[in-house]
Parts: C-alpha cells; sequence; structure tokens
C-alpha cells in the first residue's frame, strides 16, 4: 500500500491538472459571455444547465460519484455566471439600477406617519430618526401607515421591522412585499417597558394587563410570575396606557413606556419589566419613492426560489462571489402556497457599487422573483 505522503503527492499532480482546465474552462466561458453580450442572450439557461448535470451524472458509475459530479458542474457553472455578469457590467450593459441617489431626505417639507398614537414607541423613534420639529401624525394600523404613503398623504411612514428579544415583525415584512414603498433609513430604539395604572392601583392587585402582543411577549417571563394578570392584546403599547384611562379600573395596568404612562397620567407600578434589559427595537422609515442616500451602506431585498434542493445555497453564492457581507436572513410562508417560502436578506452595500450591481444581477436571472426593498 502506498504511504500517505505518496497519495497527497498523487493528489497534488491530479489538483494541478484541475487547475489547469479549470483556467482553460474559464477561457472559453469568457468567450460564451462574448458571444451572449454582442447577441443579446440571457446569461442564466437553466434547461441548458439541467441537461448538462445529467449528462455529466451519466458518465459516472458509482452512486456517490454521481452526486458528487453534479455539485462540482453545479458550481463550475455558477463560477461561470458570474464571470459574465461581471463582463456585463464591464461593458455597461447591466442597466442601471431603478433608484435614484439623493445628498439626503427632503424632511422640512415633509408628513410623517406612525402607527399607534400619541406616546407610542413608534412615536418615540420618528423623534429619534427626524428630531421634535416635524409634521406628523398617527394611523391605527401599520397597513394604514403604508396605504398613506403609497396615497401621497404622507411622505415618510416610521415601522417597527425586528425587535431584540421578540424577533422579527412578520407583518411589516409582508407589507414591504405587498406595497411599492421602499427602505430609506433606520433607527435602533432602546425598548424598556413598565407596568402603568391609576393612581392608587397596586401591583399584587392588577387582574388585567393590555399591550401590543410584542410587548406581551417581551414581558413574558414577568407576566408568567404573575399568572393573576389576564394578558389582552391592544394595537399599541400607548393604546394600552390610553385604555387604561379609559376604563378607570384600578385593578387594570398596561405595559407601555415611561413616557406613554407620564402622557396619560398613570403611575408607574413596576419599572423594568421586559425580560431583557438590553431589549431594543429596530424601524425602518419607508418612502414611496426610489431613492437611496449616497452615504448608505445596507440594502434589503427579497425573493422566491424554485423549491429544490440546492437553490438556497446557489443564491446565496452571489454574496460570497461579490464579496458582500450578508448581515441577516429572514423567511416567510408564500401564502397560497403551502411550505415554501420568500427570503428577505439584508446585506452591506450601496446600490452603486460594481459588486452590488453584479450581485443583483444574478439573483435576479437566477430567482423566480426579487425585489429591492430599500438602500439605506
Amino acid at each position: 500500500m502506498a504511504s500517505l505522503e505518496e497519495l497527497r503527492g498523487e493528489l497534488d499532480c491530479l489538483d494541478e491538472q484541475i487547475i489547469a482546465l479549470f483556467e482553460k474552462r474559464m477561457e472559453v466561458c469568457s468567450l460564451v459571455a462574448d458571444y451572449k453580450i454582442e447577441n443579446g442572450r440571457k446569461v442564466y439557461d437553466r434547461a441548458r444547465e439541467q441537461e448538462k448535470l445529467l449528462k455529466a451524472a451519466s458518465r459516472v458509475e458509482h452512486a456517490y460519484n454521481k452526486k458528487g459530479v453534479q455539485e462540482l458542474f453545479t458550481l463550475l457553472m455558477s463560477v461561470s455566471r458570474k464571470l459574465q455578469y461581471q463582463k456585463l457590467s464591464a461593458c455597461g450593459t447591466t442597466g442601471r439600477l431603478p433608484f435614484i441617489e439623493v445628498k439626503e431626505l427632503d424632511v422640512k417639507n415633509s408628513r410623517i406617519v406612525f402607527q399607534g398614537v400619541e406616546g407610542a414607541y413608534s412615536e418615540a423613534a420618528l423623534k429619534q430618526y427626524f428630531g421634535d420639529e416635524v409634521n406628523s401624525y398617527h394611523v391605527r394600523t401599520w397597513k394604514d401607515a403604508m396605504d398613506a404613503i403609497e396615497d401621497g398623504a404622507a411622505d415618510f411612514a416610521v415601522l417597527p421591522i425586528e425587535n431584540s428579544s421578540a424577533g422579527a415583525v412578520n407583518e411589516v415584512y409582508d407589507l414591504l412585499v405587498e406595497y411599492e414603498n421602499y427602505i430609506v433609513g433606520e433607527t435602533v430604539l432602546p425598548v424598556s417597558h413598565v407596568l402603568a395604572g391609576l393612581k392608587g392601583s397596586k401591583e399584587d392587585e392588577i387582574t388585567r394587563v393590555y399591550s401590543h402582543p410584542q410587548g406581551l411577549m417581551q414581558c413574558e417571563k414577568y407576566l408568567y410570575d404573575h399568572p393573576a394578570m389576564e394578558k389582552i392584546s391592544v394595537p399599541n403599547t400607548a393604546v394600552a396606557a390610553r385604555k387604561i384611562v379609559e376604563e378607570q379600573d384600578v385593578h387594570h395596568a398596561a405595559i407601555c413606556s415611561a413616557y406613554a404612562a407620564s402622557l396619560y397620567g398613570l403611575e408607574i407600578l413596576r419599572e423594568q419589566v421586559n425580560d431583557n434589559r438590553h431589549n431594543s427595537t429596530r424601524f425602518i422609515i419607508v418612502t414611496n419613492q426610489k431613492i437611496f442616500l449616497e452615504h448608505a451602506d445596507k440594502i434589503s431585498i427579497c425573493f422566491e426560489l424554485p423549491h429544490e434542493s440546492g437553490s438556497l445555497y446557489q443564491i446565496l453564492s452571489h454574496f460570497i462571489y461579490n464579496d458582500l457581507n450578508m448581515t441577516k436572513i429572514e423567511s416567510r410562508p408564500i401564502e397560497d402556497r403551502p411550505w415554501e417560502y420568500r427570503f428577505f436578506v439584508d446585506f452591506e452595500g450601496n446600490l452603486a457599487d460594481g459588486g452590488v450591481k453584479n450581485a443583483i444581477r444574478g439573483l435576479r436571472e437566477e430567482t423566480k422573483s426579487m425585489k429591492i426593498l430599500g438602500n439605506y
């Protein structure tokens, strides 16, 4: 039997041949790219690639090697496509992305909408991002806020997208797909919930607690330790505070912000009732204009994939190949299509960057559908 060193030497020789053949293959792929550019052909030919994979697998006998050869050729064709996308970009045939770069947002002449009522965390996020001297108003639901900017009743909307302890705000993700509205900014707001009631209320006598579902979720441990408190969901934490004033029942309380408690004249019965003392919520700034700030460095997209093995793996390779750092991925079930999912991805970059353009081009060609949600 050959020694390990001898076997490794043989592998090194084979690898050198593979590298030489790979470089030769890429030279031919480059010529294929030139032909496609000259003749206006699409880079991705799904039928041709599927035929190639089946043919490659048919030439090997061992079952394990069949799978390995298909994976190898899948990767080779993926690298070839990325080279072609780069050549398309270099010769200026990738086209312009339908987003306009701006130096700053026109806040002074804008109207801003948030969901909830005065005292809501969304209002606090609005003030944190835009300042106190802005023209703002509130609506009942997140959908109402999206309607307002789509219809032109407001220029910007402030919406929660993610909480550090409760996770994604799924309804907002779905609304970003439903509406032709786009993210242009974000702000992270520290969230500190309090238990607030009428003056004279006592914590150990509270039988009902109102809050937003996320607020209740973020205070799960506290509520578990107080089983006598019935949990009631309302559209907003500030709505919960207002409801206590309306009901005038000393046995009812709200989980809300200290600001909301003060605004509605409630007494704080217990501070910091949220489980995570470092709790925070990320809010997005949304508009109906396809714009992005010149120094924007984060991009959000969503896409759908063929329901088959390896499709997500192949798509994510576009971020790696173009040196783009993916910071987040979420999935949401697609309505009326059981067990199929839409993926939401955040990654670092600017729509004016070459690597971003290459990745977007590849994603557009190789997904079933893809939408840029914003650059901010």
